[in-house]
C-alpha cells in the first residue's frame, strides 16, 4: 500500500496511465541490487531512489577519491576516504526516506553473489572490469535474475538488458573476454564526465520498465551512444546456446574470472612466442592445439593444428598428445591458458601456452 504521503511524493507517477498508483506499487516491492557505486552507480541509484524503488542492495568495497568528483556527482568533498556504497546511502536517504537500503561495503566474488542475487528481483552491472562482468552475468544466469549492463569509453557508453525473458547473457555478446590490458579502464584513458549519467540514466530506465513491464526492454539489443556526436543506435545480439551452457554448468565457487580474463594465469604455465614457437617446430616434432572455433581465422598452415573449440576439450583429451611438446594457441592466448589450465588438472603436464595467441604470428 501506498501512504497518502507517498502518494503526495509519487503524484507525477501516479498521473501516468502506463504507471499509476499500481505501477507506483511494483516498484515500492521491488528489490534492485546495484553493483558498484562509481560512476555508472551514482546516477543508477539516484534515480531509482527518487522513483521509489522500495529495496536497494549497494555492493562496493572502493572509497571515495577527489578523482571521483568529476563525474561520480553523488558524493562531495565530505565524503572523500568513505566507502562509496556507505556514503551513497548516506545522500540518498537524503534524497528518498522511504527507501530501505542495504549496503555491503565489500567486494563481490564467487563466494558471496549467489546468496546476494537470491535477495533482488533484478541486478544492475556498473563496474568497469570484464572478470567482474562475467562474474556478473554468470551469477545472474545461474540465479535466473535479469541484468541490466552498462559500460563507458571515453566518449561512448553501451546499455543493454541481459539475461531477460530468454534472451542473451554478456558470454552471449563476448564470448571471448578480451586480451588483458586491451580495453583500459577510466582511470587509465579518462571519461569524459557526463558519460556515465547520460549510461546510467539509461539504465535506470531499464530497470523501471522491468518493473512496471513497460514499453521494450533492451533484452537482446546493445545499444551503442556517441557523446561526441550525441547519436545513438541499436545491434541485435543472438542467444547463444552454448555460451549460456558454460554459464549454467560452470563450477562457480572455484571459477577464477582473473585468469580467464588473462588478468593472472598459473605460476606453472610455459609459455612460448610465435618467433620461439617457429624455432621449436623447425628442429621438433611437436603437437599443435588450436581451441578457437571452427571459422575463426587466420589459419595458420605451417602448424598443422588439430582443430579442437574449447568448448570440446574435455571431450576429446585422447587427441592430446602426452609424449611430446603440446603447444595450445587460440586468438589472444586467453582461451588457451582457460584450456592448459583444464588440462593439466587432468594430468597433462606437457603443454605449452602460444603468448598472445595467434594474432602475434606473421609469415
Amino acid at each position: 500500500m501506498l501512504t497518502e504521503n507517498e502518494k503526495y511524493r509519487y503524484s507525477r507517477h501516479l498521473l501516468l496511465d502506463k504507471v499509476g498508483e499500481e505501477g507506483q506499487k511494483k516498484l515500492k516491492a521491488a528489490k534492485v541490487l546495484v553493483i558498484g557505486a562509481g560512476g555508472l552507480g551514482c546516477p543508477v541509484l539516484q534515480y531509482l531512489t527518487g522513483a521509489g524503488v522500495g529495496t536497494i542492495g549497494i555492493i562496493d568495497f572502493d572509497k571515495v577519491d577527489e578523482t571521483n568528483l568529476q563525474r561520480q556527482v553523488l558524493f562531495s568533498i565530505n565524503d572523500i576516504g568513505t566507502n562509496k556504497a556507505l556514503a551513497a546511502k548516506n545522500r540518498l536517504e537524503q534524497l528518498n526516506q522511504y527507501i530501505h537500503f542495504n549496503v555491503y561495503q565489500e567486494k563481490l566474488t564467487t563466494k558471496n553473489a549467489l546468496d546476494l542475487f537470491n535477495q533482488y528481483d533484478i541486478v544492475v552491472d556498473g563496474t568497469d572490469n570484464f572478470s567482474t562482468r562475467y562474474l556478473v552475468s554468470d551469477a545472474c544466469v545461474k540465479t535466473n535474475k535479469p541484468l541490466v549492463y552498462g559500460s563507458i569509453y571515453k566518449f561512448e557508453g553501451q546499455v543493454s538488458v541481459l539475461n531477460y525473458n530468454n534472451g542473451p547473457s554478456y558470454r552471449c555478446l563476448f564470448p571471448e573476454a578480451p586480451e588483458a590490458g586491451s580495453v583500459p579502464n577510466c582511470s587509465e584513458i579518462g571519461v569524459i564526465g557526463v558519460l556515465p549519467g547520460l549510461i546510467g540514466t539509461k539504465q535506470a530506465n531499464e530497470v523501471i520498465k522491468i518493473i512496471l513491464q513497460i514499453g521494450e526492454p533492451l533484452s537482446g539489443k546493445l545499444l551503442m551512444y556517441d557523446a561526441l556526436q550525441a547519436n545513438q543506435f541499436t545491434v541485435d545480439i543472438q542467444r547463444n546456446e552454448e555460451q549460456m551452457k558454460i554459464a549454467q554448468q560452470i563450477d562457480f565457487s572455484s571459477y577464477d574470472y582473473d585468469y580467464f580474463c588473462g588478468i593472472k594465469k598459473s605460476e606453472n604455465m610455459k609459455e612460448i612466442s610465435a618467433q620461439e614457437l617457429k624455432e621449436l617446430l623447425a628442429k621438433e616434432d611437436i603437437q599443435v592445439i588450436d581451441v578457437r572455433e571452427v571459422h575463426e581465422t587466420p589459419k595458420v598452415e605451417a602448424l598443422n593444428a588439430i582443430n579442437i573449440p574449447l568448448q570440446s576439450v574435455p571431450y576429446n583429451m585422447d587427441k592430446i598428445a602426452k609424449d611430446k611438446k603440446v603447444v595450445v594457441h587460440c586468438q589472444h592466448g586467453v582461451r588457451s591458458m582457460h584450456a592448459i589450465d583444464f588440462l593439466e588438472q587432468n594430468g597433462f603436464d606437457n603443454l605449452i601456452n602460444l603468448t598472445g595467441g595467434i594474432v602475434m604470428w606473421e609469415n
